[in-house]
C-alpha cells in the first residue's frame, strides 16, 4: 500500500473517495479542495492506494485552534473525515491512513489528534477505537431561531 500527500485537487482518486463520504455538489467538493491544497499548513489529504494505483481509502484533518470537545491542549490536530472502500476494509488502510495524519499533526506541533462522529454511528465509534481513540465526551448541540 502506498499513502500520498494530496497536493492539488486534481490528485488521483481523491474526488471520487470524498464524494463518496460526502454527497454533495462537485463544485463544492472542488472549492474545499483547492482550499485545502493551497493552505498545507491548516489542512492535509491523503490518499492509500493499492500496488496498481487503485485509490482505497482517504483521511481529511485540519489543525484547529478553536474549542474541540475533549482536547487538552491547542492547537490540535482533527480528522476531519476517515473513508476507506468496502472490499479494502480490515486490511489495515484506516490504522495506516490515521497513522500518517498522526505524523502530520506531530509536525505541525500538536500532541493531541481529535476526531468527532455521530451518536447514533456505532461503526464509527468502533472504527476509531480500534485506531487508538478514547472516548471524552458526547454532546447533544441544539439552536433556537430568535
Amino acid at each position: 500500500m502506498l499513502i500520498e500527500r494530496c497536493t492539488a485537487a486534481s490528485h488521483h482518486g481523491w474526488l471520487e473517495l470524498r464524494e463518496t463520504l460526502w454527497p454533495q455538489a462537485r463544485d463544492v467538493h472542488l472549492a474545499e479542495m483547492e482550499l485545502m491544497a493551497t493552505n498545507p499548513q491548516r489542512f492535509a489529504a491523503f490518499v492509500a492506494y493499492a500496488g496498481t494505483n487503485e485509490p482505497l481509502g482517504l483521511a481529511e484533518a485540519a489543525i484547529r485552534t478553536d474549542y474541540v470537545n475533549g482536547a487538552l491542549s491547542s492547537p490540535v490536530g482533527f480528522l476531519e473525515g476517515l473513508y476507506v472502500v468496502p472490499h479494502a476494509r480490515r486490511r489495515g488502510v484506516a490504522r495506516a491512513l490515521v497513522a500518517e495524519v498522526g505524523r502530520w499533526t506531530r509536525d505541525c506541533g500538536c500532541n493531541e489528534l481529535a476526531s468527532d462522529t455521530a451518536l447514533a454511528n456505532a461503526a464509527s465509534h468502533a472504527v476509531h477505537r480500534s485506531l487508538g481513540f478514547e472516548e471524552t465526551e458526547r454532546v447533544v448541540f441544539f439552536r433556537k431561531l430568535v
